[in-house]
């Protein structure tokens, strides 16, 4: 069905693409696309294009990728190009998701219906560039896909629609990230059906309570710290796969913890990241509180193998001690979900 709302849409990694192509293929017309600029990626350091450029480009959309959308900031003759091109554009609705490039007021001004961002949280939780991550990290036990009526600041605008989504035990980041963005990607599609319908959104003010922010993953935070409690440690196991990946150190030597869970060690004697066994179910290292049993274990240079087969190849023994490692940022202040 084909619909006369005109949607620019600014997006970058495959979770906006899914809700490109979701909006796209329900008949919206999408005069322009924005992403971020291709960047070097991989041991080649080689240009990589983004998810959303790939898509824009098989459905031969318009497509600009400006590095910057800020007149005062350090591309200015490129921001007020594609200012420029915004302007020209005829166009109902700008939406967002996940692009990564500041929108200031000017282009937030410029669609007829504003610009809609679509979040990965349940707002006000979870703000930021990482609420994925965030959510299992924190041990949440539900999260979501808000549709948010952006302003100045940083997820803070009204919210428009939402849609709760369970955080399993076993998901990770990854497994995650594919349920929130075919939920954005059905949201968002209702939501412009419902505007073109209508000519409205409801508008509901996030409350003042319940923030949280995610902020953006490094890689030093995925270094364990075998000093946290083991429950602790399982969700960061979740939450960096697949990104940054968690690890401890051993003798010299990164090992990648792929898999995990929490198991009971009585003894409060017990050096955290000292190796307690190694058998069929997996690699038992002492935490701070209880013990954190590896299942699935990486080298540098080999394969993700469950811990079995990795100590075939990789002998560990009983006794040895991970280094402690300096990754002790706390879970969220508020309680889970």
């Amino acid at each position: 069905m084909t619909s006369t709302l005109r949607v620019i849409f600014a997006g970058t990694p495959q979770f906006a693409a899914t809700a490109l192509q979701a909006i796209h293929d329900a008949g919206f017309a999408v005069p322009l696309v924005l992403t971020q600029p291709d960047r070097a990626a991989g041991r080649g350091m080689k240009s990589s294009s983004s998810p959303v450029k790939q898509l824009a480009l098989a459905r031969e959309l318009a497509l600009a990728q400006p590095p910057s959308l800020r007149c005062d900031g350090k591309y200015p003759t490129e921001a007020a190009d594609a200012l420029a091109l915004l302007r020209a554009t005829p166009h109902d609705v700008m939406v967002v998701a996940a692009y990564g490039l500041l929108l200031p007021q000017a282009v937030l001004d410029i669609a007829p219906y504003g610009c809609i961002n679509i979040h990965a949280s349940l707002l006000p939780r979870w703000r930021g560039a990482a609420p994925i991550h965030r959510a299992i990290e924190a041990g949440d036990r539900v999260t979501g896909v808000t549709l948010m009526q952006m302003d100045a600041g940083l997820d803070t605008g009204p919210m428009l629609m939402r849609e709760a989504v369970a955080i399993e035990p076993t998901d990770t980041t990854g497994t995650l990230h594919d349920k929130l963005a075919a939920t954005g990607a059905g949201l968002i599609v209702a939501g412009l059906r419902e505007l073109e319908r209508t000519g409205s959104l409801l508008v509901t003010p996030q409350p003042s309570e319940g923030v949280t922010y995610a902020h953006k993953l490094s890689k030093q935070e995925a270094a364990l710290n075998w000093r946290l409690p083991a429950d602790v440690l399982a969700c960061k196991v979740r939450a960096f796969d697949p990104f940054p990946a968690a690890h401890g150190i051993l003798d010299g030597t990164p090992l990648k913890i792929w898999a995990a869970e929490p198991v009971r060690a009585d003894g409060s004697d017990l050096t955290p990241g000292t190796i307690l066994a190694v058998d069929s179910a997996g690699v038992t290292i002492a935490c701070g509180e209880h013990a954190l049993r590896a299942t699935q274990l990486q080298k540098p240079g080999g394969k993700r193998l469950a811990a079995r087969e990795f100590v075939a190849g990789f002998p560990l023994r009983v006794g040895q001690c991970f280094e402690t490692g300096r990754n002790d940022r706390p879970r969220a202040a508020l309680p889970s979900q």
